[in-house]
C-alpha cells in the first residue's frame, strides 16, 4: 500500500520537462523570500502604528499596483518575450522590498507599496505564458500544478520563518530577506533557464485566421470566467490580510504560531496537490465541476469560523480553504491558458492576473472596514456569501460553455 501510494505520487511528476523544474526552483526561491505580505497587516498596525481604514487603502494601493503590473506583464510578454518580463520583474521588486522598510509615513508607504507590487506582479502572467514555451500541451496543468507546488512550498517556508524572524530581530529583516531572495532568483534563472520562444502550432494559426473574432474584449463566456475570479480572490485573499488580525486579536496568537497554522496552507499544498492533480486527469473528471465545489469549500472555510470560539475551528477552516485552493487554482489556471488563441496568451493571463488583482483593491479595504464597524464575524458571513454567489455564477458559465461546445460539434 504504501509502495503504491509512493509511486503515484512519483508518476504524477513523470513527463514533465527540465525547464518546468528549473523554473519551479527559481518560483521557489523568490517565494520563500516573501514574508512581508503574511505579515503586511500586522507591520502597519503594530510597528508603523496605523488603524485599520488607513491598513484598508494601503492594501488598496497594493491591489491598485498588482492590478498594473498584471497588464504590464502581459502586454510587455507578448511585446518583448516572457523572459525579459521576468528578470527585469525580479531585479526591480528586490530593490523595491528593500527599500519599504525606510518608509515610515502612511501616505509614502501606500506610494511605495503600489510601485513595488507594479513590478512584482508583472512576474506571473510572464511566468504563466512561459509554460508555452516550456511545457509540452498534454503535461501544462501538472507544469501549472508544479509552479503552484514551488509557490506554496516557498509559502509553507516564508510565514514560519517570517515568524522566527521577527521574533528574534524585528520586522526590517524581512524586507531584506524579501529583496535579496529575489535578486538571488535572477542569478539562478540567468545560469539555468535559457530564453525560449513559444512554437506556432500551424493548425491553430489556420483556425484563428478563419475565425476573426478572437480577441478577448469579444469573449464573452471569458468575462464571465473573471468575474468568478475576481470573487474566488476576493474571499481567498482575506486568508492574507484579516485572518492574521482574527489569529491575533480574537484568539490571541503569536506571530510564530500564525506563522506556523499558515504555513500549514503551503505544505498540505506542497504535500496533495500533485498527486490530487494527477489523480483528476487520469479519471477524466470534470474540471469545472471541480472548480465549483472548490469554491463552495471556500465559502465554508470562512463561515465556520462563526460556529465556535474554540481556537481549533481555525485549523479546520485552514483545511478547507486549503482543499479549495487545489482543487480551483490549476484548472482556473488551465481554463484561461486553454482559452488564449495563439498570440494572445499575455493578454489572457493578464485579465486573469488583473482579476486577482481588482480583488486585492476590494478585498483588504471592504474586510477592514467591515471588520472595524461590525466585527469579524460580520465579516466571515459576507465572504461567505461571496463564495456561495461565485458558485452560482460557475454554474451558469458551465451551461454556457456546453452550449459552446454544442454548436461547435455541429458545424
Amino acid at each position: 500500500m504504501l509502495k503504491r501510494t509512493f509511486n503515484n505520487y512519483r508518476d504524477s511528476f513523470s513527463g514533465l520537462s527540465k525547464e518546468v523544474w528549473w523554473l519551479a526552483l527559481i518560483t521557489f526561491i523568490n517565494r520563500a523570500g516573501t514574508m512581508v505580505i503574511p505579515f503586511l497587516s500586522l507591520y502597519l498596525t503594530e510597528e508603523m502604528h496605523l488603524n485599520l481604514s488607513h491598513v484598508g487603502w494601503i492594501m488598496t494601493c497594493f491591489g491598485l499596483g498588482s492590478l498594473l503590473g498584471s497588464w504590464m506583464g502581459g502586454k510587455l510578454s507578448d511585446k518583448i518575450g516572457f523572459y525579459k518580463v521576468m528578470v527585469s520583474s525580479l531585479f526591480v521588486t528586490g530593490i523595491s522590498f528593500i527599500a519599504l522598510q525606510f518608509v515610515h509615513t502612511f501616505l509614502g508607504f501606500a506610494i511605495s507599496i503600489f510601485i513595488t507590487m507594479a513590478f512584482a506582479d508583472a512576474f506571473r502572467p510572464a511566468m504563466f505564458v512561459s509554460l508555452k514555451a516550456y511545457s509540452k500541451p498534454q503535461n501544462q496543468t501538472r507544469s501549472l500544478t508544479l509552479i503552484r507546488l514551488a509557490i506554496n512550498l516557498g509559502f509553507s517556508f516564508g510565514p514560519f520563518f517570517g515568524g522566527l524572524i521577527i521574533a528574534a530581530i524585528s520586522y526590517s529583516g524581512l524586507f531584506w530577506v524579501d529583496g535579496i531572495t529575489c535578486i538571488a532568483a535572477i542569478v539562478v534563472m540567468r545560469i539555468v533557464l535559457k530564453e525560449k520562444k513559444i512554437r506556432a502550432d500551424n493548425l491553430k494559426v489556420i483556425v484563428e485566421k478563419e475565425n476573426k473574432t478572437t480577441s478577448v474584449y469579444k469573449d464573452k463566456p471569458y468575462w464571465l470566467f473573471l468575474i468568478i475570479i475576481f470573487l474566488m480572490g476576493f474571499i481567498f485573499l482575506q486568508l492574507f490580510t484579516t485572518m492574521p488580525l482574527f489569529y491575533k486579536e480574537v484568539h490571541g496568537m503569536s506571530e510564530v504560531h500564525i506563522g506556523l497554522i499558515m504555513s500549514m496552507n503551503g505544505f498540505l499544498i506542497f504535500l496533495l496537490e500533485m498527486p490530487l492533480i494527477h489523480y483528476i486527469e487520469k479519471k477524466l473528471l470534470d474540471r469545472m465541476k471541480i472548480i465549483t465545489w472548490s469554491l463552495a469549500l471556500l465559502a465554508m472555510s470562512y463561515v465556520i469560523l462563526n460556529t465556535t470560539s474554540w481556537s481549533g475551528i481555525l485549523i479546520v477552516g485552514m483545511l478547507l480553504i486549503t482543499l479549495g485552493e487545489m482543487m480551483a487554482f490549476p484548472f482556473t489556471n488551465n481554463f484561461a491558458l486553454n482559452r488564449a488563441p495563439l498570440g494572445n496568451e499575455g493578454r489572457y493571463l493578464a485579465l486573469y492576473s488583473m482579476a486577482f488583482s481588482c480583488a486585492h483593491i476590494f478585498s483588504a479595504k471592504t474586510g477592514m472596514e467591515v471588520i472595524d464597524k461590525f466585527g469579524f464575524m460580520t465579516n466571515w458571513f459576507l465572504m461567505g456569501g461571496l463564495g456561495l454567489l461565485a458558485v452560482v455564477l460557475m454554474i451558469w458559465l458551465r451551461k454556457i460553455l456546453d452550449s459552446e461546445r454544442e454548436i461547435t460539434m455541429s458545424n
